[in-house]
């Protein structure tokens, strides 16, 4: 039975009426076009579909979408700002945090979930949080690297 919900992604409140136990990642996806957010496992493993809700990572494809109904939602579409990339977004490129991409805006959005955090995390604190993320190109070392590097330039930011 479907039914109308609110969403708020990125900061635009959507009306649509779905199924309230389709995945949030298909609504992003089909209903809304916002086809950053990937889809790799299905089943919440690999992190290629991780968005923010209300600042927190999740992963979209085993989230009903119900159960975010009114909740802030960021997708990697949402994180420029005034066609300014991000800090984390800036330092992916930087340090070549990336191959084939797939996996960058999951990276991304949960690295975004860990900085606001933890503003200043070790780099075993970086791994440890990272663990659920998948880079099937192997880019680890870089992944970590570009998150310190943000960590960086965000502190030096709020010091301004």
């Amino acid at each position: 039975m479907r039914e109308v919900i609110e969403l708020q992604v990125n900061g635009i409140r959507h009306r649509l009426e779905v199924e309230p136990n389709r995945r949030l990642l298909d609504v992003l996806r089909e209903d809304l076009d916002l086809t950053g957010t990937k889809y790799g496992c299905g089943e919440g493993q690999c992190g290629a579909c991780t968005v923010l809700v209300e600042g927190r990572a999740i992963r979209s494809c085993i989230t009903p979408v119900h159960l975010v109904a009114g909740r802030p939602i960021t997708t990697i579409e949402g994180v420029a700002h005034g066609g300014r990339l991000h800090p984390l977004q800036e330092a992916f490129l930087e340090v070549d945090a990336l191959q084939c991409g797939y996996c960058t805006p999951g990276m991304i959005m949960s690295g975004l979930a860990l900085l606001t955090a933890n503003p200043d995390p070790s780099e075993d604190e970086i791994i440890r949080f990272m663990n659920g993320n998948i880079c099937r190109c192997g880019t680890y070392g870089r992944i970590v690297r570009a998150i310190q590097r943000a960590a960086q330039k965000m502190r030096k930011e709020n010091r301004r």
